[in-house]
């Protein structure tokens, strides 16, 4: 990229093929007054003491040209690129992750898993990649050395260093060994920012065989499009060094915007105190420690003692005091050839602690069976299932009563229901007001049920379920008006007991011995027959007296078979209610809150954790 000020240096020029070619390596164009490019200053025609910021020293400007010179990248023969391998949890947990956002698809947002997305991609990605290769960037704030320390490292001055910030305008790579091209590819780095170090001895050379170092711009450059490249490429690479000096050590912004979000990425990360040849005495210890605590506090494991974590080392890059220690703990990072699958399974840690508010609830969610019949409840009396057992028993009775009651009690009963005046009306607004009391209670309960099913339910499962609820009840009143009409009385007279016909021929017998009783009075009145009024007088007491007496005995007999009866109309009419509201409610609900118990427990398997479903 080529700078439009002259605070940004622009992009390293085209290298040419000759690492002896004065045009090649350690120059950067600057566009000067004319608008021509000149020539950046070089370190021998600059009296400024230090060339890498405010704070870093120059680098001896008599140093051999040999030791400037940058080694291009050597054209080699093609080597079979080995992928990386996962192993058996980290690929588990990949696969708890992918089937986890394939669940979540419908519920929640793209926004939301976004991140679990791309951490798969990207593990994918590097996965198809070289795993005998660790790509490590090195990352710092204007004037914090990290060139110098990448030039050291290589050996040989490779990136480019001046008093004008920000100095490095586009990542550089350089690789340690063949087969890397595919990883560099990946970070978007063209061939004309690749390099390969001087291999002053073989020593260095063995430790750090499969390295691949990647200098970045200033995370905290002046340009925008540096930032963008610095976030980009953090996201990419395996592991990283955190440069800092002891003036920016602890920036805020450094601290606030990556190396606190990166927590999670402490044992995929280096945190190098530059420029220590500037303090003092015991200042040096004095500021590491410092360092240390504020990396305790952004929540950073420290791998001390040889626990695993973040290592931190205090060096200068100027006089190499501390260079061959960082050398030596490189050499076994790259060397264990675990930092890939590190990183890749500190990314699935971050994407599951964001996703923890849409998955993880403290509470035992859930149905239980006490919501489900008191739902079932609401159901059968908003379809007036008791009042419809209360009927279907005085239906009965009413039968039993017709049956063996009293001809002249049947007779009075008939001429009283024929004087009933017409309420039409009355009884039309009535069943209009209980249809909309019926349909409020039906409401009520659906509303019910939901805020039981989602209580302890994390957000958007909690919207899902109220939602399959509501879906549900749409249609649900009338659904159980109809059922009410079908599963009410069953068609047809009531059933008779054994003991009835024995009772109807009895209450006939007493109606009988009534008549004759009455005919045989009458022929002694018009003398047809002899006077004698025992007799006929005694069969119209009997039949008279016995036939209320048996039709109060039925009436006492018939209430237990009635009773029943009313209790199978009001059975058969929660069933049926309850039927309907489980396929139109609950099954839904349920459906939900299966599909929730399904992510958490893959969730769970995320986590590394048992997932304790409600």
């Amino acid at each position: 990229m080529t700078a439009v000020t002259d605070q940004d240096h622009t992009e390293h020029p085209e290298r040419s093929e000759n690492p002896a070619d004065p045009e090649s390596p350690g120059r950067s164009e600057d566009p000067g007054p004319s608008g021509r490019h000149d020539e950046g200053p070089s370190r021998a025609d600059t009296g400024s003491p230090w060339d890498d910021g405010l704070i870093a020293r120059r680098v001896n400007g008599n140093a051999g040209e040999e030791q400037r010179r940058v080694t291009e990248p050597r054209a080699s023969t093609p080597q079979k690129v080995i992928p990386l391998a996962y192993g058996p949890q980290l690929g588990a947990r990949l696969e708890a992750l992918r089937e986890l956002v394939g669940l979540s698809r419908a519920r929640l947002d793209n926004r939301t898993l976004a991140q679990a997305g791309r951490v798969l991609d990207e593990a994918a990605a590097r996965r198809g990649l070289s795993g005998r290769h660790t790509v490590v960037a090195l990352a710092g704030a204007t004037g914090s050395g990290k060139s110098q320390l990448f030039n050291a490292l290589a050996g040989v001055p490779i990136s480019e260093t001046g008093v004008r910030r920000p100095t490095t305008a586009a990542p550089i790579a350089c690789s340690w060994s063949d087969g890397a091209a595919g990883l560099i590819e990946r970070l978007g780095i063209p061939p004309r920012l690749r390099r390969r170090p001087l291999q002053a001895t073989a020593d260095a050379d063995d430790r750090l065989r499969g390295l691949v170092l990647v200098d970045l711009p200033d995370h905290d450059s002046a340009a925008v499009q540096h930032r963008e490249q610095v976030d980009r490429v953090l996201g990419l690479v395996d592991a990283v060094i955190w440069v800092v000096d002891p003036e920016k050590y602890a920036d805020a912004m450094l601290h606030e915007r990556y190396l606190r979000p990166m927590a999670a990425h402490a044992e995929v990360m280096f945190v190098v105190l530059n420029q220590i040849d500037r303090l003092p005495g015991e200042a040096a210890e004095q500021v590491l420690d410092d360092l240390r605590r504020l990396l305790d506090e952004d929540g950073i494991a420290l791998g001390e003692h040889g626990e695993p974590g973040t290592t931190v080392l205090a060096l200068s890059a100027l006089t190499g005091e501390g260079v061959g220690d960082l050398r030596e703990a490189l050499g076994r990072f790259v060397g264990e050839r675990g930092a890939p699958a590190r990183r890749i399974s500190a990314d699935v840690d971050v994407a599951a602690a964001r996703l923890w508010p849409v998955y993880a609830t403290r509470r035992r969610t859930g149905l239980s069976e006490e919501a489900r019949e008191e739902f079932s409840d609401r159901l059968a009396d908003a379809v007036g299932a008791t009042a419809a057992g209360e009927a279907a028993e005085r239906a009965w009775l009413r039968n039993a009563n017709r049956a063996c009651g009293t001809p002249w009690l049947r007779l009075w009963r008939w001429c009283q229901d024929r004087g009933e005046p017409s309420t039409g009306r009355s009884t039309l607004r009535g069943q209009l007001d209980e249809e909309a009391t019926a349909r409020q209670r039906v409401e009520q309960a659906v509303r019910t049920v939901a805020e039981r099913a989602s209580t302890g339910l994390p957000a958007p499962w909690a919207q899902a379920v109220r939602e399959a609820a509501v879906r549900g009840s749409q249609g649900l009143p009338e659904a159980l008006d109809e059922l009410a009409v079908r599963a009410g009385l069953p068609p047809g007279r009531p059933p008779r007991p054994g003991w009835w016909p024995v009772a109807v021929l009895a209450q006939m017998s007493m109606t009988a011995l009534q008549f004759v009783g009455g005919l045989w009075l009458l022929g002694q009145i018009v003398g047809v027959m002899a006077p004698n009024l025992g007799v006929p007088v005694l069969l119209m007491v009997i039949g008279i007296v016995g036939g209320p007496l048996i039709e109060w005995s039925c009436r006492l007999a018939a209430r237990g078979p009635a009773r029943r009866y009313g209790l199978e109309a009001e059975r058969r009419l929660r069933e049926a209610a309850a039927g309907c509201g489980r396929a139109r409610v609950l099954d839904p609900v349920a459906a939900e809150l299966l599909r929730y118990r399904e992510v958490r427990e893959q969730y769970g398997r995320v986590t590394g954790t048992v997932a304790r479903t409600g």
